[in-house]
């Protein structure tokens, strides 16, 4: 099971992913710019994953391994509630 350390690492970089999709200044000003920031942190979930699978949550595990980020983060965020 992840630490929150660990969670929180973990929601920081999926918001980090929603905040690069989400600059439209960016897209406009420069479109392959923010392509490459958003590999870079995709990448960056991909590697968190592999690192610490082993103790990923089944259900959290599930969503980040379908690329379903939104709903990891929704349920990561809901792990550090409780």
């Amino acid at each position: 099971m992840l630490e929150n350390a660990e969670l929180r690492e973990l929601i920081g970089l999926l918001e980090g992913r929603l905040q690069v999709i989400g600059d439209a200044e960016m897209r406009e000003r420069d479109p392959a710019g923010q392509l490459a920031k958003l590999q870079e942190v995709s990448e960056a979930i991909t590697d968190f994953h592999a690192a610490h699978r082993a103790r990923i949550q089944p259900r959290l595990n599930h969503f980040l391994e379908n690329c379903s980020y939104a709903k990891a983060l929704d349920w990561a965020a809901g792990l550090l509630e409780e």
